[in-house]
């Protein structure tokens, strides 16, 4: 029994719980399932919501815990993850660019960022993906992941100095001739 407030929900948060589930699992695939679940399960369950304004929080936390679920089983099974970055879809969050050029560019910065992102733990990587690319608050990301709010401030700065660490290890950023900012990768000089 679907309503047209749930079209309204789900329009809304598609696509972004799309994204922080695939940043999550690193598996294209199996986030497709999950994504479709996290909506049935937000039908199902939708009047046991008290407080409207938690509605995206409360969307992602049924996300992330579908999410956990799945990696559990998976690490249960002992089967290869399928964790090709490369096939995740680029982020929608660089400002509107100037120029089909600029928008290249941002769309290969932004895919060597998610890139570089899949190289942190589990754990860094939810906080900062929930953060600062779906701008969730410190609070909401405390109450989807279950935990304080002084443990989200802690992984937000672990997770940012590990990732400027791998970016510093990984990539070079220069400018090239139309002055746009490219990561390029760090060649290894071996002789």
């Amino acid at each position: 029994m679907a309503d047209d407030g749930f079209f309204e929900i789900y329009d809304a948060h598609h696509d972004g719980v799309r994204r922080f589930i695939q940043a999550t699992l690193r598996d294209p695939w199996a986030a497709d399932d999950l994504v479709q679940e996290t909506f049935l399960r937000v039908i199902r369950k939708r009047d046991t919501l008290k407080e409207p304004s938690k509605l995206r929080p409360w969307i992602y936390s049924i996300a992330f815990n579908l999410c956990r679920d799945h990696l559990r089983r998976r690490a249960g099974a002992s089967r290869p993850a399928q964790t090709d970055p490369e096939t995740l879809p680029l982020l929608e969050q660089m400002p509107a660019p100037s120029s089909i050029e600029a928008a290249l560019a941002g769309q290969q910065m932004n895919a060597c960022l998610q890139h570089k992102l899949t190289l942190l733990p589990e754990n860094l990587r939810t906080v900062l993906w929930l953060f600062d690319m779906e701008g969730m608050s410190q609070h909401d990301i405390a109450q989807v992941l279950g935990i304080s709010i002084d443990n989200v401030k802690v992984r937000l700065h672990r997770g940012r100095k590990r990732l400027k660490q791998i970016l510093q290890t990984h990539c070079t950023f220069e400018r090239d001739e139309r002055d746009v900012l490219v990561c390029e990768p760090v060649r290894s000089t071996v002789t």
